[in-house]
């Protein structure tokens, strides 16, 4: 092995424990389904693997981890139609949690889950990568190819729209 090849190893793993959690949960939000999630996060990070083994470089690992993972629901997504939340509950799907509080939490999750589905697939992608994923506003700008400025301003107006449709929907504060 060459220095080079411990290197890109190097920058991999640190990459991968660094962002591996975030990736998994932007996916699983995508997707709805946990099995789903975690293919879609290993194929995500065996992707960028086979890239960087191939001799090409990234200047920006961590939005390109995220580009690609995006990559991947949008692939999936061709392949399938994904299953609905409201469906899970039609079948049966119950939260296996006794606690109240946080049953409530899960509740109160599903509605905001529920009303960010509203959303225009621009707005909600940019607040998902933001929120959900914890990325900055220059990481989803090289994640998505739009300008700082256009993310700032579409996540704001997202914002002020998730705002109103949550307001709107649950009545609430």
């Amino acid at each position: 092995m060459n220095p080079t090849s411990i290197t890109i190893e190097n920058q991999f793993l640190a990459a991968y424990d660094a962002n591996h959690d975030a990736i998994f949960r932007l996916v699983f939000f995508q997707t709805r389904d946990r099995n789903v999630a975690l293919d879609l996060t290993q194929e995500t990070f065996t992707r960028v693997w086979v890239y960087l083994q191939g001799g090409k470089t990234v200047d920006n690992l961590r939005a390109f981890l995220f580009q690609s993972a995006r990559n991947a629901v949008i692939d999936y997504r061709r392949k399938k139609k994904s299953d609905s939340l409201d469906a899970m509950y039609e079948a049966g799907f119950e939260p296996a949690n006794s606690d109240h509080e946080k049953i409530l939490t899960q509740f109160d999750a599903k509605d905001l889950a529920d009303t960010l589905e509203l959303l225009d697939a621009p707005y909600r992608e940019v607040v998902t990568l933001r929120y959900l994923s914890e990325l900055t506003i220059s990481e989803i700008a090289a994640t998505i190819g739009e300008s700082e400025n256009n993310v700032s301003v579409r996540l704001h107006r997202g914002i002020a729209k998730l705002k109103d449709l949550y307001h709107t929907r649950y009545g609430t504060n």
